[in-house]
């Protein structure tokens, strides 16, 4: 005979709630053969340390927003998270919109460009005190350069990190 134990911590407070669908259908619910171990909705284990192959003590902070896109000619996403669109400011000149607005203007930026005229383009930050938006809790504005000259690139992926 199987048994179910539903156990609270003597210093907790959580709820545990287990409510019944709102069809007439059976659903089951199946748990794993290991002890401690959470099942999701989705039936995948909890997101771990383990299960990210992460060590140590430190806290892990995820990616709050990326995107790939095309900037040249009409600029065009090609796959994104958390972001809504992409603005062609200029040539080299683009601004990253978010989906959901970052807690503050805080992140950290970070991206890579290249295509095949430009092998050594370089990433870098449009500087704030010549753009007086340049980072923002909706958007990301940055410019793609070659030497001192900016350039439109066709490969370009930023990730904000939070």
């Amino acid at each position: 005979m199987s048994k179910v134990a539903i156990k609270g911590a003597d210093t907790g407070t959580g709820v545990f709630t287990i409510e019944s669908p709102a069809t007439n259908t059976d659903r089951i619910l199946t748990l794993p053969d290991e002890a401690g171990t959470v099942v999701t909705e989705t039936g995948l284990p909890a997101l771990t340390k383990t299960n990210l192959n992460a060590t140590g003590d430190a806290p892990i902070y995820a990616c709050r927003a990326w995107v790939n896109f095309n900037g040249t000619g009409t600029v065009a996403i090609r796959a994104a998270g958390n972001v809504s669109s992409i603005t062609d400011n200029g040539t080299g000149d683009y601004s990253v919109n978010f989906t959901t607005d970052m807690s503050d203007i805080n992140y950290c930026a970070t991206g890579i460009v290249g295509d095949d005229v430009f092998a050594n383009s370089q990433f870098s930050v449009m500087d704030n005190a010549s753009v007086s938006s340049g980072r923002n809790i909706s958007f990301f504005r940055f410019r793609v350069a070659s030497g001192s000259s900016t350039i439109d690139t066709d490969r370009v992926n930023i990730a904000i990190f939070r």
